[in-house]
Protein backbone atom coordinates (compact mmCIF):
# COMPACT_ATOMS: atom_id res chain seq x y z
CA UNK A 1 0.00 0.00 0.00
CA UNK A 2 1.34 3.74 -0.65
CA UNK A 3 1.96 5.91 1.78
CA UNK A 4 1.00 9.85 0.88
CA UNK A 5 2.18 12.58 1.84
CA UNK A 6 2.01 16.73 1.89
CA UNK A 7 5.49 18.67 2.50
CA UNK A 8 4.26 22.32 2.67
CA UNK A 9 7.45 24.70 2.39
CA UNK A 10 8.77 28.17 2.81
CA UNK A 11 12.16 29.33 0.93
CA UNK A 12 13.12 32.50 0.50
CA UNK A 13 12.28 35.33 -1.80
CA UNK A 14 12.71 34.79 -5.54
CA UNK A 15 14.13 31.15 -5.04
CA UNK A 16 10.68 29.74 -5.49
CA UNK A 17 11.10 28.24 -9.07
CA UNK A 18 14.92 27.47 -8.13
CA UNK A 19 13.24 24.83 -5.33
CA UNK A 20 10.60 23.46 -7.14
CA UNK A 21 13.28 22.32 -10.09
CA UNK A 22 15.42 21.11 -7.64
CA UNK A 23 12.62 18.73 -5.86
CA UNK A 24 11.82 17.43 -8.85
CA UNK A 25 15.56 16.09 -9.59
CA UNK A 26 15.34 14.85 -5.99
CA UNK A 27 12.36 13.40 -6.70
CA UNK A 28 13.42 11.50 -9.64
CA UNK A 29 16.94 10.18 -7.77
CA UNK A 30 14.91 8.59 -4.81
CA UNK A 31 12.15 7.35 -6.90
CA UNK A 32 9.00 8.77 -5.59
CA UNK A 33 6.14 9.65 -7.74
CA UNK A 34 5.65 13.30 -6.76
CA UNK A 35 3.62 16.70 -7.75
CA UNK A 36 5.19 19.99 -7.25
CA UNK A 37 3.59 23.58 -7.21
CA UNK A 38 4.67 26.74 -7.02
CA UNK A 39 2.01 28.97 -4.83
CA UNK A 40 0.85 32.05 -3.47
CA UNK A 41 -0.31 32.41 0.15
CA UNK A 42 1.35 31.27 3.54
CA UNK A 43 3.26 28.83 1.56
CA UNK A 44 5.71 29.18 -1.81
CA UNK A 45 6.05 25.43 -2.66
CA UNK A 46 3.54 22.66 -1.87
CA UNK A 47 4.65 18.60 -3.07
CA UNK A 48 2.53 16.09 -2.56
CA UNK A 49 4.69 12.81 -2.95
CA UNK A 50 3.70 8.81 -3.18
CA UNK A 51 6.13 6.03 -2.25
CA UNK A 52 5.90 2.51 -1.36
CA UNK A 53 7.21 3.37 2.13
CA UNK A 54 7.32 5.45 4.92
CA UNK A 55 11.37 5.15 4.80
CA UNK A 56 11.53 6.88 0.77
CA UNK A 57 8.99 10.03 2.22
CA UNK A 58 11.73 10.10 5.04
CA UNK A 59 14.81 10.23 2.03
CA UNK A 60 12.74 12.45 0.06
CA UNK A 61 11.37 14.82 2.52
CA UNK A 62 15.00 15.24 4.25
CA UNK A 63 16.83 16.15 1.25
CA UNK A 64 14.37 18.69 0.40
CA UNK A 65 14.86 20.02 3.89
CA UNK A 66 18.72 19.76 3.49
CA UNK A 67 18.29 22.58 0.44
CA UNK A 68 19.72 25.86 1.40
CA UNK A 69 17.06 28.01 1.02
CA UNK A 70 14.50 25.76 2.04
CA UNK A 71 13.60 28.18 5.43
CA UNK A 72 10.88 26.36 6.68
CA UNK A 73 8.87 22.83 6.13
CA UNK A 74 5.62 21.09 7.36
CA UNK A 75 5.21 17.59 6.42
CA UNK A 76 1.75 16.22 6.54
CA UNK A 77 1.49 12.08 6.34
CA UNK A 78 -1.91 10.79 4.73
CA UNK A 79 -3.69 8.39 7.18
CA UNK A 80 -5.94 7.33 4.51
Amino acid sequence: MAVAAFVLLIVQVGREYEAAEEIRKIRDEVGVDAEVYVVYGEYDVVVKVEADDLRKIDEFVTRIRRLPYVTRSVTLISSA
